[in-house]
C-alpha cells in the first residue's frame, strides 16, 4: 500500500512537470570529450523529438501508478521503436562549459546541472519526477558517475535515454581529463578521493558522514558512504612492507606480517556499528557552542568486517595468565603520524581485548573486500559495541601494558564532563575515557525542514538505533507531537527484502537497528515535532533534551532526536 501511494504521489509530480515542461532540442548521450557531432532526433514529419513525448510519459506515469516495471518497460521499448524509425539530422554545435560553470548550478533556484562521460545535462524540470525524490540533488553541480555506481539500475538503456533527452552541452576537455597533481608540500596531497555525497566536516583531515537521507536505505553502509573520522592525513603502506608489531607478550617483541594474520589465524566476521564520539554534535551546538566538528546523524555506520580476532593472535604468541595477572590494557598505535612523528593511537581495556564473547578483531576486510583506504587498510582494530575513537585505524603496533595509552586521544580528548564544567575549569584527568557507548537513536527520514503531503493522509519515518557494550535495542517509540503521545516502530535487523536475522547471543548486539513506521497525521496539523527514542536490553533510554547532557566537547548527544517538519 505505502508503495502505491508514493507512486501515485509521484505520478501526481511527473503530470504537473510535464505539462510545465519547456520542449528543447535534443541530443543523444555521447561523451563530450569524444568530439562527436552532437545529434538531433527528428520526427518524420521533421518536428523536434520532444514534441512528441507524450506517449513516453503515458508509459512512465502508468509504469508508477500501477506499481510494477512491465509497464514501464514496455512504454520504453515502443519509445526506442519510435526513436529507430525517426531520421537524424546534424544541429549547431552544443556550448562547451567549464566544470566551475558547472559548479554554480547547484540549486532549483540556479538550476540544476550535472555532468556524465563528459557531458553536462540541466536536469532542474526532472528533479521533481525522479524516482529517487531528491536526493539526486547530491549530484547538483557535479559528476553523476559517483553516485550511479552505487545504484547499477542507473546504467541501464531507458536510463540513459531519458538523460539524454536533457543534454545542453558538453564538458571542457581540460576539465574531462583534469587530475590532481600530488603536492609533495602538503601532507594530505595522497590522500584517497571520496564520494562526493559525503556531507564535508572538515577537509584537512578529512571527516565527512553520511547524508541523513542515504544512511538507512541499507542495513550495511556502502563504504564509499560509510563517515569517515581522520585525525591526520592518510598514511601511505605498501602491503608488501607492512609489518604489524606486538609488544608485552613472553615472546618479545614480534613481528606480523599482512600474510601472517590471513594465513596464520583463521577468519572471522563481524557485523558491527561504529559510531563516532561525537555523532549528533550539533545538536549540542544548538543548545550553547562546543569545541569539535559538527557531525549531524551521519556520524555512524553499519558493516561487516572480517580479520584474525585479536584474542587469537596474542594467545599464539604467549597471552596466559601470568601476563593477565599484571597486564590491564591493550594499546593500539596507527601509522597516521603528524608533523612530529606522534602516531594515532588508544586502548581498550584488557579484558574486552581477550573475552571470546569481545569480537575484537585486527580486521583487514570492510563489507567482503579490502580495508579502503580512509578505513585503515591494509589493518585495523575493530572493537565491537566500543567508541569509534579505540577502533584504530591503520594498525602498526599493539601492546599489552598495565597502563592505558598516554596518547592525547586517549587522555586528552573523547571524555565526557558536567555540563558546568568549561574550558577554564575542566580536568581531562578526573573523567575516564569513553570505551562503550550510550543508546542511540535518531530520524533520518523525513529531514529537518521538510513538508510533508496533507493529502497523503499519513507520514512515514525512518531512522537507525543503536546501543553500546552489545546491548540489544529492544524498542524504539516515535512521536509526532514532541512526545505527547507514542508510536511503537518496527525494527529490521537485515537487510530489505531478506528474512529477519535472528536475535544476537545476549551482550554481542554489535550491529544497529534500522526502523521504520507510517502513522496517520493528525487532523489540521500545520507542523509537525518527529521525536525518537530507543530503548535497550537493559532498559536504558535516552535522555529527553540535549541541556542536561551538554558537555564541552559535545561527546555522547543522545538526547531524544527531534525533527521539525511542515504539513501543506
Amino acid at each position: 500500500m505505502q508503495n502505491l501511494k508514493r507512486c501515485r504521489d509521484l505520478a501526481g509530480f511527473f503530470l504537473r512537470a510535464h505539462s510545465a515542461q519547456q520542449l528543447r532540442n535534443s541530443t543523444p548521450l555521447a561523451s563530450g570529450c569524444s568530439g562527436l557531432l552532437s545529434l538531433r532526433w527528428t520526427s518524420h514529419q521533421g518536428q523536434d523529438y520532444y514534441g512528441s513525448r507524450g506517449p513516453r510519459f503515458r508509459y512512465i506515469v502508468t509504469g508508477l501508478v500501477a506499481g510494477t516495471g512491465v509497464v514501464l518497460a514496455y512504454g520504453l521499448h515502443q519509445s526506442k521503436g519510435e526513436q529507430a524509425a525517426t531520421s537524424v539530422t546534424r544541429a549547431p554545435s552544443l556550448p562547451v562549459y567549464t566544470q566551475e560553470e558547472v559548479t554554480k548550478h547547484s540549486s532549483i533556484d540556479n538550476g540544476v546541472w550535472v555532468t556524465y562521460k563528459g557531458s553536462v545535462y540541466d536536469i532542474t524540470e526532472f528533479v521533481a519526477i525522479h524516482p529517487g525524490g531528491d536526493k539526486i540533488l547530491l549530484a547538483a553541480g557535479g559528476a553523476l558517475e559517483p553516485f550511479w555506481a552505487l545504484y547499477a539500475v542507473h546504467g541501464q538503456d531507458h536510463v540513459l535515454d531519458i538523460l539524454s533527452e536533457y543534454k545542453v552541452g558538453i564538458l571542457q576537455p581540460e576539465d574531462c581529463k583534469k587530475q590532481e597533481m600530488a603536492n609533495p608540500a602538503d601532507p594530505y596531497s595522497t590522500d584517497p578521493p571520496r564520494h562526493p555525497a559525503l556531507v564535508v566536516n572538515s577537509s584537512k583531515p578529512f571527516n565527512g558522514e553520511t547524508p541523513p537521507s542515504l544512511l538507512t536505505d541499507s542495513y550495511i553502509t556502502p563504504s564509499a558512504l560509510f563517515f569517515k573520522r581522520n585525525h591526520l592525513p592518510v598514511p601511505q603502506v605498501d602491503p608488501a612492507k607492512y609489518k604489524l608489531q606486538l609488544e608485552g607478550l613472553p615472546e618479545g617483541t614480534v613481528s606480523l606480517t599482512l600474510d601472517d594474520l590471513k594465513s596464520r589465524f583463521p577468519k572471522h566476521t563481524v557485523t558491527a556499528t561504529l559510531q563516532c564520539a561525537g555523532n549528533r554534535r550539533s545538536d549540542m551546538n544548538k543548545i550553547k557552542q562546543v569545541k569539535g566538528l559538527n557531525w549531524g546523524v551521519g556520524a555512524i555506520g553499519n558493516a561487516t568486517w572480517s580479520g584474525a580476532r585479536l584474542r587469537d593472535v596474542l594467545s599464539f604468541y604467549g597471552f596466559g595468565p601470568e601476563v593477565a595477572a599484571k597486564a590491564r590494557h591493550v594499546q593500539f598505535e596507527g601509522l597516521d603520524q603528524d608533523t612530529t612523528g606522534t602516531p594515532y593511537a588508544a586502548s581498550i581495556p584488557l579484558s574486552k581485548a581477550v573475552s571470546e564473547e569481545g569480537d575484537v578483531l585486527l580486521a583487514y576486510e570492510m563489507n567482503g573486500e579490502d580495508l579502503p583506504a580512509d578505513h585503515g587498510y591494509p589493518v585495523r582494530v575493530v572493537v565491537p559495541g566500543i567508541v569509534g575513537a579505540r577502533n584504530v585505524k591503520w594498525l602498526g603496533k599493539i601492546v599489552v601494558s598495565e597502563e592505558e595509552s598516554k596518547s592525547h586521544w586517549q587522555q586528552n580528548d573523547y571524555k565526557g564532563f558536567s555540563p558546568g564544567t568549561d574550558w577554564d575549569t575542566v580536568d581531562f584527568k578526573s573523567a575516564p575515557a569513553i570505551q562503550e557507548l550510550p543508546v542511540q537513536s535518531a530520524i533520518t527520514w523525513p529531514e529537518e525542514g521538510s513538508t510533508v503531503d496533507h493529502s497523503m493522509k499519513e507520514v512515514t519515518l525512518k531512522g537507525y538505533a543503536w546501543s553500546g557494550g552489545g546491548r540489544e535495542v529492544v524498542r524504539v517509540d516515535v512521536s509526532l507531537d514532541g512526545g505527547k503521545t507514542w508510536h511503537v516502530a518496527e525494527l529490521q535487523n537485515s537487510e530489505t527484502g531478506q528474512k529477519p536475522g535472528p536475535p544476537p547471543p545476549p551482550g554481542r548486539a554489535w550491529a544497529w537497528k534500522l526502523w521504520e513506521i507510517t502513522i496517520p497525521l493528525p487532523e489540521g496539523a500545520q507542523e509537525l515535532e518527529l521525536v525518537c527514542k530507543a530503548v535497550d536490553s537493559s532498559y536504558n533510554s535516552q535522555p529527553d533534551t540535549v541541556s542536561p547532557i551538554w558537555n564541552l566537547r559535545g561527546v555522547l548527544s543522545t538526547a531524544w532526536h527531534r525533527v521539525k517538519v511542515k504539513v501543506e
